[in-house]
């Protein structure tokens, strides 16, 4: 081989050389981008939870400040569970819920029929608790005005078919709907004998206003994650990627037999 080719081959060896190590300094910095960007989106996610968490629950509702009075037969700590089903069940289901979130009433949907099943049945309690995350993170007051109405309900004797009632008409999360009195008023109509003039004092004069929002505030103090939660003897269900309603009555009946 001539010198000349000698030349010619060290010479290309040695630009490849360059050439890869310009480019491996390109991939280098590629990547410190793509970090980067990644921290910002985390940082910048952590923000946007940041002032959803500041803002979960606060309203614009100036009359939520009161006496907190307690729906007829409310349960638990601070006496903020409103009991579904047999005290003497042996499985029970703690629900959080939101009646203006879309996501609770997937879970109604898919779930109901099952809890009427187990609570009738003595097999489980549910204890509802209630929160107004959609107003404070929407604005607006139709997350408590209709857990107002729901407690209302509650001293009548008939919280769970007007628990029923809101989510099966529940509105756009954007349409605070369940703001309006009038709106409470005619889904009560749904429920035979709950629209009385005793139901109506109550909801217009926001008596359980109070106890809403300290159960909001329940809420925010435990750390959950979101509405709905679940737990079943206080395990968090709704995390479960793999539970289904006929899980869950397996799950029951299982701890029924005891």
């Amino acid at each position: 081989m001539s010198e000349k080719n000698r030349e010619g081959k060290r010479t290309a060896r040695e630009r490849l050389a360059v050439e890869r190590e310009k480019q491996k300094a390109a991939d280098k910095r590629r990547r410190a981008l793509i970090v980067g960007a990644s921290v910002v989106c985390v940082l910048g996610l952590a923000a946007v939870i940041g002032v959803v968490a500041a803002n979960a629950g606060k309203d614009d509702g100036s009359d939520s400040a009161g006496p907190v009075v307690g729906p007829s037969g409310a349960q638990g700590k601070d006496g903020l569970a409103i009991p579904v089903g047999e005290k003497s069940a042996k499985s029970t289901l703690t629900v959080w819920e939101d009646f203006r979130c879309p996501a609770c009433k997937s879970f109604e949907d898919a779930y109901r029929s099952t809890i009427h099943e187990l609570t009738e049945s003595g097999k489980l309690k549910v204890d509802y608790h209630l929160a107004t995350i959609i107003d404070g993170n929407m604005g607006g007051t139709g997350s408590r005005n209709a857990a107002n109405a729901a407690a209302c309900a509650q001293d009548s004797g008939k919280f769970t078919p007007y628990h029923d009632v809101l989510y099966r008409n529940q509105p756009q999360e954007i349409d605070d709907a369940f703001a309006k009195n009038s709106k409470l008023f005619e889904l009560a109509k749904k429920v035979k004998g709950l629209d009385t003039p005793a139901f109506r004092k109550c909801v217009e004069d926001g008596t359980h206003n109070s106890w809403v929002n300290k159960s909001n505030e329940a809420f925010q103090k435990g750390g959950f994650s979101g509405t709905p939660t679940v737990l079943l003897n206080d395990k968090n269900i709704y995390q479960d990627q793999t539970m289904t309603p006929t899980k869950l009555k397996q799950m029951v009946e299982e701890a029924a037999k005891g």
